[in-house]
């Protein structure tokens, strides 16, 4: 039986985070063993199989009170026992200086790594990590890259081995397509922060609410921009027509009627949010952000539309088209609806475990 370790910071309710927990039980269903490891639990998290073993990188903190070189020393043994004692086939890390740990803890090993960066490089990799990152995925066994244009970020020799997959559906998201008459709400999901840039879709519903009067604008998601959010929506006097629930757990039935679902980011890897709202055959309108993500997944005008980073009066021109012309609205959610058949779970898990075995056979 083959053993694949997995390795995220944790495995709290976000996209890499599914993906990696989609990834976990496609592989534990296929027979083989897998380790799950984050750094620590979170308290809304996503359930994994009890088939599925976990553990955590974290030491305990009476052994992390010394200094930076003797703390890092204490994780690097600690993750280092851990691929030791499961004696993975393959780890696969992703996010940021999680995939540093998991490149360095394996030097030495019989064990294949690969390294994935889920979004913006230039954001997972600021300043000098983008040249740590350059040495360090030069040792890795692989890089599995979101977009075409995330290879731009690395030298020759770590965009050469890097190879683009996409991020599978989640089941939840599979389902007929709706053809009935859609409820007025604009739907968005994602963490409440400043790349995510929520307040553009404030503004821009601001300027078409008056004309879409029983329109409504619902952001699913928690995080620390919520109070500048609650304070823009007052300011446009928009109390009861713009939500925030926080974090929910049916969004698919929230987006499946939706008349639109937006993503507003200034950056993303492969959205996930974006690509289970396709799939639902929701009309989309996503910024067309770097490193390209949105740009793969809509065709702009035949599938969803596409409009520039921070642009709100773009977004609310491209609401106002899809809210006054259900036959635009109804070419925009057919076309979406296609991207089922790209990114089924069963066709995209496989191509992962393809590209480990391709792997482990060199």
């Amino acid at each position: 039986m083959k053993k694949i370790a997995l390795f995220i910071s944790s495995l709290q309710k976000g996209g890499s985070e599914r993906v990696m927990v989609n990834l976990a039980e496609y592989f534990q269903a296929k027979g083989y063993e897998v380790l799950l490891v984050t750094q620590y639990q979170r308290e809304v998290e996503y359930e994994i199989s009890s088939e599925i073993k976990r553990v955590y990188s974290e030491p305990e903190p009476a052994f992390v009170q010394g200094g930076r070189i003797h703390n890092f020393l204490v994780r690097f043994q600690t993750m280092r026992k851990i691929w030791k004692d499961f004696e993975p086939d393959v780890i696969l890390s992703f996010i940021g200086k999680n995939n540093f740990m998991a490149i360095i803890t394996a030097l030495g090993l019989p064990v294949k790594v690969v390294s994935s960066v889920r979004g913006e490089p230039h954001m997972e990799y600021p300043g000098k990590n983008r040249q740590l990152a350059n040495i360090l995925f030069s040792l890795a066994d692989g890089v599995v890259l979101q977009t075409e244009q995330s290879k731009d970020f690395f030298c020759h020799q770590v965009a050469k081995k890097a190879v683009v997959l996409p991020n599978p559906l989640n089941l939840q998201f599979l389902r007929e397509r709706y053809t009935g008459e859609r409820e007025p709400v604009i739907i968005a999901a994602g963490r409440l922060d400043e790349n995510k840039n929520h307040a553009m879709l404030i503004h821009a519903f601001s300027k078409i609410a008056n004309d879409f009067p029983k329109m409504r604008v619902v952001i699913c998601g928690e995080g620390e921009s919520r109070l500048e959010l609650e304070k823009l929506i007052a300011e446009y006097g928009l109390q009861g027509r713009v939500e925030l629930p926080g974090s929910v757990s049916d969004l698919p039935e929230r987006l499946y009627k939706a008349a639109v679902f937006t993503l507003t980011s200034n950056t993303e890897g492969l959205p996930n949010s974006l690509m289970e709202a396709m799939a639902l055959g929701v009309p989309c309108v996503s910024t067309d952000c770097p490193c390209g993500g949105p740009a793969m997944l809509i065709r702009n005008g035949e599938n969803g539309l596409l409009v520039p980073v921070r642009d709100a009066d773009a977004l609310a021109e491209a609401f106002r088209k899809i809210l006054s012309d259900s036959k635009f609205a109804d070419k925009m959610s057919n076309g979406a609806y296609e991207i089922t058949k790209e990114l089924h779970p069963d066709k995209v898990n496989s191509e992962w475990e393809k590209y480990f075995l391709k792997l482990l056979k060199k």
